[in-house]
């Protein structure tokens, strides 16, 4: 009977998002979250990350193969309903972190500071590496030691064992490294808000946007490896002011800071504003 607001993230919720909106087209309104990559007039309103509309300029095409070019790059600048972001859209905003210091403050509070967290992804075919990266992330880790009080190291799902392996190795032993193993609860949110910097591996576009919306230092290590895309993201949280290469001449307790990511807020704000275009409303 609706009105009805439907938000629909991913590849996979296309075609029943787009079902739904066929359906009922005038009592539903439909988000669709990341670049459905054709037909965006099926929807509303599409939220989209500003790199997902890489140019096809010179140096993007010597990057992206001609048969993926129709699907990876828009043929125009985005229409009005399209929202670009410069990150991903996440749930670290500033009520999920004052709840994630309470949760985890027995364990995170006590430790010695300043607390560097590193947030270790994995290789894509747009930002590869290996046993390589590893490597050099130790060389340079222990270039800062001097100047942490505390490290928590955490892997993703996506780390390869190879890489997990080399700095378990490494590290296991030093009194002031603590490296999560994946068992018990996940310290990803914990790390969040008692971290007093970050390093990320430049792959992850979801771990630099969280860790970059909570306006502390945010070091990059691997950003060089990565192309077309995710180099475009790189550049423009560079441009922002909110990373910093990662090159082991840094004092961690020197603290430095820019305006925090704030993508999903503004997200939300645009949804209501566009409802708000069609005489609708939502109870806060």
């Amino acid at each position: 009977e609706g009105p009805l607001l439907v938000i629909a993230s991913g590849r996979d919720t296309i075609s029943v998002a787009s079902s739904i909106k066929r359906l009922a087209t005038e009592n539903v309104f439909l988000v669709q979250i990341q670049h459905p990559r054709s037909q965006l007039n099926r929807f509303d309103l599409v939220i989209t990350p500003q790199h997902d509309y890489y140019p096809l300029t010179p140096h993007g095409q010597r990057q992206i193969p001609w048969f993926l070019r129709r699907w990876i790059t828009p043929r125009r600048p985005p229409d009005r309903h399209v929202v670009l972001t410069v990150g991903a859209l996440h749930l670290a905003d500033s009520a999920a972190l004052r709840s994630a210091a309470s949760v985890w403050h027995d364990e995170l509070a006590p430790l010695a500071r300043p607390l560097l967290v590193v947030n270790i992804g994995g290789p894509t075919s747009s930002c590869q590496y290996g046993a390589d990266l590893a490597k050099q992330l130790i060389a340079i880790l222990q270039n800062v030691l001097w100047s942490c009080g505390s490290v928590r190291i955490s892997f993703s799902r996506r780390t390869p064992e190879k890489v997990s392996k080399i700095l378990l190795k490494e590290f296991s032993s030093n009194p002031k490294v603590y490296i999560w193993d994946g068992e018990g609860p996940n310290p990803h949110m914990g790390h969040l808000a008692w971290a007093d910097a970050f390093v990320i591996t430049a792959d992850s576009v979801s771990m630099l946007s969280e860790a970059c919306s909570t306006g502390k230092p945010v070091y990059v290590i691997g950003a060089e490896r990565c192309t077309w895309k995710f180099a475009d993201f790189q550049k423009s949280l560079w441009e922002r002011g909110a990373v910093r290469t990662f090159t082991g001449k840094e004092d961690i307790s020197e603290s430095w800071s820019y305006p925090p990511l704030n993508d999903t807020a503004e997200a939300a704000s645009q949804v209501m504003k566009a409802l708000a275009a069609q005489g609708w409303t939502i109870d806060a």
